[in-house]
């Protein structure tokens, strides 16, 4: 019986995310536990992120909030889904891991409970990212997201925030 009751958890997750037609159809948790619906960005350029607060890739954090900065006045917003996933290297609680961006980094866009990216586990809007598209390899993989709410790119971790492919992927969505 608990092993139906897992699989009927597991479809209802799956239906969730292969029946969403936009990034908008989902809510999700701010780290402080309140439900934010991803709606609420209707009509910004968005780009998600998987992060961790202990890889090596986690110095682009500052990349992100410069980039943050400089788009933000024209509808741009950087959402992060800290994650655990790969290497145990976001171990943390929301509230450390909050602490953390802000006192290391100076983040200010919207940081999100921690979720699960990969696996039986992941979240619905990561099966949804994902469905056309490979598994998440790594932390710090950044999707960006059209003004609609479509999944316009993918960049792999290493392309860097402040990297020339991704800001002027970010410009063309700006001025679309």
């Amino acid at each position: 019986m608990k092993t139906f009751a897992l699989f009927a958890v597991l479809c209802i997750f799956a239906v969730t995310a292969f029946a969403a037609s936009s990034i908008y159809d989902f809510t999700m948790n701010a780290l402080n536990g309140t439900p934010t619906p991803l709606a609420g960005f209707k009509g910004k350029v968005m780009l998600v992120v998987n992060v961790a607060s202990q890889c090596g890739y986690t110095p682009q954090y500052e990349g992100l909030q410069a980039l943050y900065a400089k788009y933000k006045d024209q509808g741009f917003v950087i959402t992060g889904f800290p994650a655990n996933n790969f290497g145990e290297q976001e171990p943390g609680t929301n509230e450390e891991i909050g602490a953390f961006c802000k006192s290391k980094y100076g983040v200010t866009f919207p940081m999100f409970s921690k979720i699960s990216v990969l696996g039986s586990d992941k979240a619905p809007l990561y099966q949804f990212l994902t469905a056309r598209d490979k598994e998440i390899q790594w932390n710090f993989t950044k999707f960006l997201v059209d003004r609609n709410g479509n999944i316009i790119k993918r960049f792999e971790p290493p392309v860097e925030p402040l990297s020339h492919e991704l800001v002027s992927a970010v410009e063309a969505a700006l001025k679309k």
